[in-house]
């Protein structure tokens, strides 16, 4: 039996995306390609190593087995990766990073961090995508990245996913809205709407919840620092739509309280998006990759995102 790096990539992938679909399009490949490589490995080692019928994928003990063994060895090959691209001289450039919104400082600064020591030659800058529309910044090399949950169709421009989170409602601990196991459009007509200073069109709560549904809130108001969004709303100035991960310390501190909205709640995917021609640029998907990984570490409630 011989086990080669690209099938622990393969393995990875599937459980990173949870489909066939989902993992070929990351890893290039097609689905019939992939599907043949992972019956090649299961032949190899003699048993089944996923549950194809599952949403998501589920794999077996066998490749639970093998699943340990790549996050052992893939983060050491990486590194030494990163090593050989320094020596050869690819370590420099630029990373101009763009976010739309305070609360991702939770997780960007620490992985900016961390990426500092792996990529000391790489230039850094950080700023708040609010004054200027960083999409099409990027596609002029304004700036090299932005974090984003709202994917535009962009000539040049590609989105590279990091994770999933849950889209909650904030609302004080004793509103009445607690009432509710979940939150309907029609909630929201009666109340103060507290978001981010974005066009309304890139809002979910308008995108996806109200404006689908014909219902507009009593009030809209904006802020830009979340923390002080989620004192108006402890105040009962309001309510606030934010990702779970964002409300996770002021709800155990029951600061706020949040409900999901509608039956199977709402899930939205945060990207990374850089230009076409940079995408396999190192030091790029070196940052993407610590990204992943902190947020993984540091923030409770994400998903893998998924590949439809």
């Amino acid at each position: 039996m011989y086990l080669e790096l690209k099938h622990l990539r393969t393995l990875k992938m599937l459980k990173q995306t949870g489909s066939l679909v989902g993992a070929a399009q990351r890893l290039h490949l097609t689905q019939s390609a992939l599907s043949h490589q992972l019956k090649a490995l299961e032949d190899q080692v003699g048993t089944s190593l996923v549950i194809r019928k599952s949403r998501p994928l589920t794999f077996t003990t066998a490749g639970k087995r093998l699943l340990s063994l790549a996050d052992m060895v893939l983060p050491q090959v990486q590194a030494a990766e990163r090593d050989l691209v320094r020596m050869s001289g690819g370590e420099a450039g630029r990373l101009f990073i763009v976010i739309e919104c305070h609360s991702c400082f939770e997780w960007l600064l620490p992985a900016m961090d961390v990426y500092r020591e792996d990529w000391p030659d790489v230039e850094m800058d950080l700023t708040l995508g609010f004054s200027f529309e960083p999409l099409p910044a990027l596609k002029r090399g304004d700036v090299d990245l932005v974090i984003s949950s709202d994917p535009q169709s962009i000539d040049g421009v590609v989105y590279e996913p990091l994770f999933s989170f849950e889209v909650m409602l904030a609302m004080a601990p004793d509103h009445p809205l607690t009432g509710k196991t979940w939150i309907a459009p029609d909630d929201l007509a009666d109340q103060v709407l507290i978001t981010y200073p974005v066009e309304r069109e890139r809002l979910d709560v308008f995108r996806k919840v109200l404006d689908p549904a014909g219902v507009q809130p009593l009030g809209h108001r904006t802020c830009e620092l979340t923390a002080m969004m989620l004192q108006l709303v402890a105040s009962r100035r309001g309510v606030c739509v934010l990702p779970n991960w964002a409300l996770t310390e002021s709800l155990q501190k029951h600061y706020v309280t949040a409900r999901p909205f509608g039956p199977d709640s709402m899930w939205g995917t945060l990207y990374g998006a850089v230009r076409e021609e940079e995408e396999e640029l190192a030091y790029v998907k070196g940052f993407l990759e610590t990204a992943r990984t902190v947020c993984f570490r540091n923030l409770q409630d994400i998903r893998p995102a998924r590949v439809s």
